[in-house]
């Protein structure tokens, strides 16, 4: 029998648009649900969170992308974790929760290229073990609602879906509070029987 797994979803706020010559500036981490291969347990996301601030790796940055977090990079650089630290402090805190659940962690985000190009990177380059998630097991929830839902990806955006699969929770641009709000997200999309659009110009006679 295969083991079950747990689903992190994580938010990232960075101060460029890739790591390397830009820096992550802070990331979120919470526990969305548990699936045993048969059945979907949702988790309440507030309970098992991870964050944290990190120092910059360069002293290169985009000033509108640090604008959207709000946060103060010269605080960030006085105060904020190393990232050696930080990620280690992350791996550290994910392999405890895999302990408690007895379960393997997926990396869950919309969209999920940006934050886990992000994550992966920093837990490569910092962590002792690089990355908790391996190098694949990640899910992104554009195209998961893209395939539930039977539209293109440039459909799959959260203006275009029902209401009732969003979060009520504000999005703040916090890290752990948008990873909070996206695992609610998350856990609609799991529970969500879709009714697809149906193209019957491609269904055989």
């Amino acid at each position: 029998m295969a083991k079950s797994e747990f689903y992190v979803s994580a938010d990232v706020e960075a101060d460029g648009p890739v790591p390397g010559p830009f820096s992550m500036s802070s990331f979120g981490l919470a526990v969305a649900g548990i699936h045993d291969g048969v059945v979907f347990q949702a988790c309440d996301p507030a309970v098992r969170t991870f964050y944290a601030e990190l120092r910059p790796i360069s002293d290169a940055y985009d000033a509108e992308a640090l604008a959207v977090s709000g946060l103060d990079r010269g605080r960030l650089a006085r105060e904020g974790q190393d990232p050696a630290q930080a990620m280690n402090a992350a791996a550290a805190w994910l392999a405890a929760v895999s302990e408690e659940l007895a379960a393997t962690p997926v990396f869950v985000a919309y969209p999920l290229g940006y934050d886990w190009m992000w994550m992966y990177w920093y837990f490569v380059q910092f962590a002792d073990a690089g990355s908790p998630f391996g190098h694949s097991r990640c899910m992104d929830l554009k195209t998961l609602y893209a395939a539930k839902a039977a539209v293109p990806i440039g459909e799959a955006t959260k203006r275009s879906m029902p209401g009732h699969l969003l979060s009520s929770r504000p999005h703040t641009h916090n890290a752990l509070d948008d990873a909070v709000e996206q695992a609610e997200l998350f856990q609609n999309l799991m529970r969500w029987r879709a009714h697809p659009r149906v193209d019957h110009q491609h269904q055989r006679e």
